[in-house]
């Protein structure tokens, strides 16, 4: 089936007195692999099951193909889920766990019967049937394992017979609730390379609940990073690590998170830190409160800058990442990543001095949203 767009309007969703998704409007392109990334409680898995079907809206619409499904069954809309617990039967083999939903729609209810089944349906539907088993185990590389039952596999070997589960149903989209949690860390980066390159192959439509923004980064075209029940930014990964809208954004998206340093802006729209002049600027004149996002691999040691001591060092094999705070204010923690055997340039007490690259600085308002920043040439004209 050819991918199809999923688009949402205006979708709203309380439990009690609590708004869990506040108006949300999302447009899913057909064939791209989204994901809605956040934390705990942003109502990322609640988005997922009202596109499922399984939760209703309080109110908005929900549309697969330009096809308002909202009113209909999870069974009438033609998706598949993949759920964090795997939900495989234990007493069916992995074949018969990878049949099932083609059972279910394509035979009757007597040849869906353990004993009477191969009787009642045709040779043609149990053909079709085990071929296309066959081909989705082979493709997730399962094949050897059909006879074997969820117990006897690893938690890798289920995610995937739990994703040829849903393959073979041939949807209209894939949806994925944090699949990959249960896995340890090795496992979990392997299984990543392995759905980006399924949904390579497949070019179908994947619509990925998680909290780990580098799955996110990692896989996805897009990602709508979800806060309080709104989306905070949609955009493509680079976009979200380079360009952040809001203060959210910026401390949720990258490793090791961004600094986060208060600044002052000037009546001249300046801009100070420790009663220091970083050189930047807004076009603004007013004197206001603000936050200074500065990415760890921007900082740099310099003769010069932010004086800063070192509280520890960590070596991430070519990296090294320097946990730092502020001389005149300890509160300010502030990571620095270097290459592993750079040299360091303190002084005699051990202070170090840090500056940073300016057309990479990121500067939040107090409402939180990003704001402009300017030549100081455009300030002093």
């Amino acid at each position: 089936m050819a991918p199809r767009a999923v688009e949402l309007r205006g979708i709203g969703k309380g439990f009690g007195a609590d708004d869990v998704l506040k108006n949300i409007d999302l447009s899913i392109r057909p064939g791209e692999f989204l994901s809605l990334v956040g934390m705990s409680g942003c109502g990322k898995s609640t988005l997922l099951r009202i596109i499922a079907g399984l939760e209703q809206p309080d109110r908005g619409k929900v549309l697969i193909g330009g096809e308002d499904v909202t009113a209909l069954d999870p069974s009438d809309r033609n998706l598949a889920m993949v759920f964090q617990s795997y939900a495989l039967y234990p007493h069916m083999t992995v074949r018969q766990n990878i049949a099932t939903p083609l059972r279910m729609r394509r035979l009757s209810l007597g040849a869906r019967l353990p004993l009477v089944g191969r009787i009642a349906a045709s040779d043609q539907s149990l053909r079709e049937i085990d071929a296309a088993v066959a081909d989705a185990a082979a493709l997730l590389q399962i094949d050897h394992l059909l006879d074997r039952k969820p117990a006897q596999l690893s938690g890798g070997q289920r995610q995937r017979v739990a994703l040829a589960r849903a393959l073979v149903r041939e949807p209209a989209a894939f949806l994925m609730d944090e699949p990959l949690s249960n896995l340890d860390a090795k496992l979990r980066a392997h299984m990543r390379d392995e759905l980006a390159g399924l949904h390579r192959r497949l070019g179908a439509t994947f619509i990925y609940v998680t909290h780990d923004q580098v799955e996110a980064m990692t896989m996805s075209d897009r990602i709508a990073l979800m806060s309080e029940g709104r989306i905070e930014q949609l955009g493509t990964p680079d976009e979200l690590y380079r360009q952040p809208a809001t203060l959210t954004v910026a401390r949720f998206i990258g490793s090791p998170s961004i600094n986060l340093l208060p600044v002052d802006i000037s009546g001249e729209g300046r801009i100070h830190a420790q009663g220091q002049d970083l050189g930047l600027a807004v076009r603004e004149r007013t004197r206001a409160k603000a936050t200074l996002g500065l990415r760890p691999e921007d900082l740099h040691p310099v003769e010069n800058g932010l004086a800063v001591r070192i509280m520890r060092s960590e070596m991430h094999g070519a990296d090294r990442f320097l946990h730092c705070h502020l001389l005149s204010d300890e509160t300010v923690r502030l990571t620095v990543r270097t290459q592993f055997g750079a040299p360091l340039e303190t002084d005699a007490s051990g202070v170090l001095h840090l500056g940073f690259r300016q057309e990479n600085a990121h500067l939040f308002g107090d409402d939180g949203l990003r704001r402009a920043l300017v030549e100081r040439e455009e300030v002093a004209a």
